[in-house]
């Protein structure tokens, strides 16, 4: 079993950043697969950033590409999200999730992490 909490959501306004953070225990984070989905109000959960835990590649929803950056600490079982040109938009609860071997097309998929943490708000003000 692993599990997963984040912090580091807050309010900020429009074009400031935020860095959230995931912290692990329960097993060997370093061979998870994690990333971060989020979830608007009315709105179904979406993918937001991968990273494989082997040879340290990442992945990005077109809507977050340039302005988010994942990173992970191994040594301290955490993962990140550097979230900088927020926008409005981008207001939502965001959740990190892990498993292991996730296959590279079903890495934003959902069904495809077995772990998650409890969500942190993130709110862009206009």
């Amino acid at each position: 079993q692993v599990q997963l909490v984040e912090s580091g959501g807050g309010l900020v306004q429009a074009g400031g950043s935020l860095r959230l953070s995931c912290g692990a225990s329960g097993r060997t984070f370093y061979r998870l697969d994690m990333a971060w989905f989020r979830q608007a109000p009315g709105k179904e959960r979406e993918f937001v950033a991968a990273s494989r835990w082997s040879g340290g590649r990442t992945y990005y929803a077109d809507s977050v590409k340039g302005r988010f950056t994942i990173s992970r600490a191994n040594a301290e079982n955490t993962v990140y999200l550097q979230m900088n040109s927020l926008k409005p938009e981008d207001t939502a609860v965001y959740y990190c999730a892990g498993n292991s071997n996730i296959p590279g097309g079903l890495l934003p998929r959902e069904a495809s992490y077995a772990y998650w943490g409890q969500g942190t708000q993130v709110t862009v003000s206009s």
